[in-house]
């Protein structure tokens, strides 16, 4: 599904110039969940974002079932970007002037749906991920766990093949986060690929193979992408 080779990311911070990647190898698979792990600033996030298209490297090549991205221009990227990844983050990331409903349907008016069928599909999404006592409740009505199930739906809104997720259950307590936890490991059950960044080592070990980086390098990879 997605192959990176020779993946560098380097910033220019005054003088300075750092490297927050470094010749990143890999491959993810369609259907699989991969963790990244390692310790603060070991480039964890700043994958995620490469993978996402939310930031370019700096050198080396990035295929997504074979077409190579990094020759693309910033209005495609934008476009494979909403029709193919969903993003979750740890502080969750709504608006807080639109309702639950309003903040899932937000991804699909880029997609060209009518007002009723994206409020129709943005309904859907949120009594999936067990909301539907809360589809006019605003974000500061919302506990942290079911802000979270909100960006989650959010994030499916446009039935992506992909879920990139940085630490998801960073803000939760750990029972709530375990309801977060549930619902992307039935996600990654019903095919949606997911690749998510985490500094929990229980959780890193939930999925199907986990790659730890040290200093902008992977240090491990727990197998194969098939």
């Amino acid at each position: 599904m997605i192959s990176l080779t020779g993946i560098t990311r380097s910033y220019d911070i005054g003088s300075s110039r750092v490297t927050a990647l470094d010749s990143i190898d890999l491959q993810v698979s369609r259907g699989e969940f991969l963790t990244v792990m390692g310790p603060s600033g070991s480039g964890k996030s700043t994958l995620l974002h490469i993978l996402g298209i939310l930031d370019t490297p700096t050198a080396g090549t990035y295929r997504l079932e074979d077409h190579d991205l990094t020759t693309l221009a910033d209005r495609e990227l934008s476009r494979i970007r909403n029709e193919h990844f969903g993003f979750v983050f740890q502080s969750f990331n709504l608006f807080n002037e639109f309702n639950a409903l309003e903040n899932v349907m937000l991804p699909l008016m880029y997609a060209g749906l009518r007002g009723s069928e994206r409020r129709e599909r943005a309904r859907r999404l949120l009594v999936d991920v067990g909301l539907e006592h809360r589809l006019h409740h605003y974000p500061n009505m919302l506990s942290g766990g079911e802000q979270q199930r909100v960006a989650i739906a959010r994030a499916l809104a446009n039935d992506p093949t992909l879920i990139l997720a940085d630490e998801p259950t960073g803000n939760l307590p750990s029972d709530k986060g375990e309801e977060i936890l549930h619902i992307i490991d039935r996600l990654n059950r019903d095919g949606v690929t997911v690749v998510m960044v985490t500094h929990d080592t229980r959780i890193g070990e939930r999925g199907s193979r986990c790659v730890r980086l040290r200093d902008g390098r992977i240090e491990s990879d727990s197998g194969s992408a098939a």
